[in-house]
């Protein structure tokens, strides 16, 4: 089992310098949970409690300040730095009051709580014989009883790994439900850092969750207004694999917000950047780690929360998995998992508008039938743009022309008439405007984690993924894009959409394709990777 272990995470090397934890939640699938019985949460003894019935796993164990004191044994045989489990906790009447009580045990059975409610003490005289006998306080040896302020005072942290649903076949325990989604963090695109960085924290993964359902409390265990308790578990994925290339763990952490009314239906697109501004969390991790998970428990008002993960610094690309654990069923989705296109189109009037200049410069560069080739198409505008001081140009090539014309070509000469190139050219302005407009800084280039913002502007919802692309094939090095590839991205998504429009007989979404209809989109896709 090590063996195959270590091949799943490459080698025994990437092993090294992993938690218990981690290897607890390889085995299990669970999600663990961390608490530091120093500053114990008001509601611990519930979430104990709710634990062992949901069939959760915990451990709890004494800290050492020297590796002197390791399995030293205290005055009332506790081994410190010994792992406990805890397997059960009760409430007994005791003398007329309610005493909680809480199970351990000690995997090596050979040391023994000696304190109050230990096996022999005389605190279980004052118990009713059948209560006793349901508590079975001696079912084997190295199991044991103590009070559970006892128990906060003598131990220092408390391990829960929750386990899934699929994890239990037991009808008896009260399960989890969950929900997963798996995605990525990419320069310049989705991997926007903590909210230390506002103008990219909003480009994170975004993630809706719906709660609807209050837990099911007994009245004791009322804590304030109905909740519901969710837990948040973020993983990165695949960074042991990557230790031998020196890329470690990132630092990550994850926050919940809750979601007004008005943006309850808001769905198709990335909630903006004004929003994180306007709106604090209601939950979050306490601090950015480099743990190959964080996770945590809220308790929350039934209602919409919009979940953030990221990494503490942006532009850090990794893979992650972000579980959410309810008691009820809850309803999640990613935000702006959604594809659609409907790109400016010309005005007729704008189109049709006599201009004797513009009309001159084509018949300059036109053939003898009045039409201009992708050659004469790419010299006027590359002219023509590349004598501006406001934008970054490169110059078209001889392939962006090419499709330019395929887009606007409505006669398939593979030509440009007059009128067609003049919709071209009032696109390419709407194009200009657009990106000048994104242009905050006035570099002449756009950040890469703008573009959704440009999209946007030209009539594009795009996902992550579609938007990951984009990043990684436009953007150059430092993250920028200039104008020709912003011109350039607009043409292919178009062409892209217009064909899918135009094989879309039944106007579902849906298009099925025989292998002749399926060359001339896997040409073009192929295009947008391959040149530009």
């Amino acid at each position: 089992l090590e063996k195959a272990y270590a091949k799943l995470n490459g080698c025994y090397e990437a092993l090294a310098g992993g938690s218990t934890v981690e290897g607890f939640e390889d085995f299990t699938g669970g999600i663990s949970e961390f608490y530091d019985l120093k500053k114990p949460p008001a509601n611990l003894y519930q979430i104990i409690r709710k634990a062992l019935r949901a069939g959760s796993l915990l451990g709890c164990s004494i800290d050492v300040s020297s590796a002197a004191e390791a399995e030293a044994i205290t005055s009332q045989k506790l081994v410190k730095s010994h792992a406990y489990s805890v397997t059960g906790i009760e409430e007994v009447d005791f003398q007329g009051h309610p005493e909680r009580l809480i199970r351990l045990r000690n995997p090596w059975g050979e040391v023994e709580w000696s304190g109050a409610w230990s096996d022999d003490a005389p605190e279980w005289n004052h118990i009713d014989p059948q209560r006793k006998e349901e508590l079975d306080k001696k079912v084997e040896d190295g199991e044991f009883w103590m009070s559970f302020s006892d128990f906060v005072r003598q131990f220092s942290r408390l391990e829960i790994c929750n386990l899934s649903p699929d994890s239990l076949s037991s009808e008896e325990v009260h399960k989890w439900n969950l929900v997963l989604f798996n995605g990525r963090w990419t320069r310049g695109s989705t991997a926007g850092g903590c909210q230390n960085y506002p103008a990219t924290y909003w480009t994170n993964p975004q993630f809706k969750i719906h709660l609807d359902e209050v837990d099911e409390e007994d009245q004791e265990e009322s804590i304030g207004e109905p909740c519901c308790t969710v837990l948040l578990g973020l993983m990165q994925k695949n960074r042991r694999r990557r230790k031998r290339i020196g890329q470690g763990m990132l630092s990550i952490g994850y926050a919940v917000y809750q979601v007004p009314k008005e943006l309850e239906s808001h769905t198709e697109a990335h909630v903006g950047r004004d929003f994180f501004l306007d709106y604090q969390p209601l939950a979050r991790t306490s601090t950015y780690v480099n743990l190959r998970e964080v996770s945590g428990r809220a308790r929350l008002p039934p209602g919409e929360y919009l979940v953030v993960p990221s990494t503490f610094e942006p532009f850090k690309d990794g893979e992650f998995c972000l579980r959410v654990f309810s008691e009820k069923k809850a309803q999640a989705l990613e935000i702006g998992d959604v594809v659609a296109g409907n790109p400016h189109e010309p005005h007729p009037s704008e189109v049709d508008q006599e201009d004797s200049q513009f009309k001159s410069l084509f018949e300059k560069l036109a053939e003898k039938d009045s039409e201009i080739t992708a050659n004469a198409l790419k010299m006027l505008l590359n002219e023509a743009f590349s004598k501006r001081t406001d934008i970054t140009f490169h110059g078209f090539n001889i392939n962006t022309c090419r499709e330019m014309i395929s887009l606007l070509d409505s006669n398939g000469t593979g030509t440009l008439g007059l009128v067609e190139f003049k919709r071209l050219w009032l696109k390419i302005q709407k194009y200009l405007e657009i990106y000048r407009e994104t242009d905050y800084n006035h570099s002449g280039t756009i950040d890469a984690h703008k573009m959704r913002t440009a999209l946007r502007k030209a009539g594009f919802t795009l996902n992550s993924q579609v938007q990951q692309t984009i990043a990684l094939r436009y953007a150059c090095s430092k993250l920028g894009i200039n104008f020709d590839s912003f011109v350039a991205c607009m043409i292919r998504l178009e062409t892209l959409f217009k064909l899918f429009s135009l094989l879309d007989k039944d106007k579902d979404g849906v298009v099925h394709l025989s292998l002749a209809e399926r060359c001339k989109p896997l040409l073009i896709w192929m295009e947008l990777w391959v040149v530009g």
